[in-house]
C-alpha cells in the first residue's frame, strides 16, 4: 500500500511539473507580448503590432497546453489522499483582440496584464501543492 501511495504522489508531482512548464512558458510569452504591446501603443507601427499578436498567439497556445496539463494534474491529484482536485478560479480567460488603434492597444495591454497575473497565480498555487506533495514523500 505504501508503494501505491508513493507512486500516486510521484505521478501528481510529475503532472504538476508539466503544468508548471507550460505556465512558465505562457508567462514568458505574455511578458514578451506586453513589451511589444507597449511599444505598439507608443506608436511602434504595423510590424510591432504583428509581433505583439504573434506573441499573444504563442501565449494562447501555451495557455491551452497549460489548461490541459492542469486537468491532468487535477486528475492525478484526486488519486492522492487529502486532495480532491485543483481549483484555479477563472484560470486564464485570455481572448484575442485583433483591432488596431490607441484605445484598442490599451485594452489589449490590460488583457495581457490580466492574463499574466492569472498565470502567476496559477504558478503559485500549483507550486504550493507540488511542495506539499514533495513533503508527503
Amino acid at each position: 500500500m505504501y508503494d501505491i501511495r508513493t507512486r500516486e504522489i510521484q505521478e501528481a508531482i510529475e503532472a504538476a511539473d508539466v503544468a508548471l512548464d507550460h505556465l512558465e512558458r505562457a508567462k514568458r510569452c505574455l511578458s514578451s507580448a506586453s513589451g511589444w504591446g507597449l511599444f505598439d501603443t507608443l506608436g511602434g507601427g504595423f510590424i510591432s503590432g504583428l509581433i505583439k499578436h504573434s506573441k499573444m498567439s504563442d501565449a494562447e497556445n501555451e495557455i491551452d497546453k497549460a489548461k490541459r496539463a492542469l486537468e491532468k494534474f487535477s486528475k492525478e491529484l484526486r488519486d492522492v489522499d487529502g486532495y480532491s482536485s485543483v481549483h484555479i478560479n477563472g484560470f486564464l480567460t485570455f481572448g484575442d483582440l485583433f483591432c488596431d488603434g490607441f484605445l484598442m492597444d490599451v485594452i489589449v495591454q490590460s488583457q495581457i496584464g490580466k492574463a499574466k497575473h492569472e498565470c502567476e497565480n496559477a504558478i503559485n498555487q500549483v507550486t504550493s501543492i507540488r511542495n506539499d506533495l514533495k513533503r508527503m514523500l
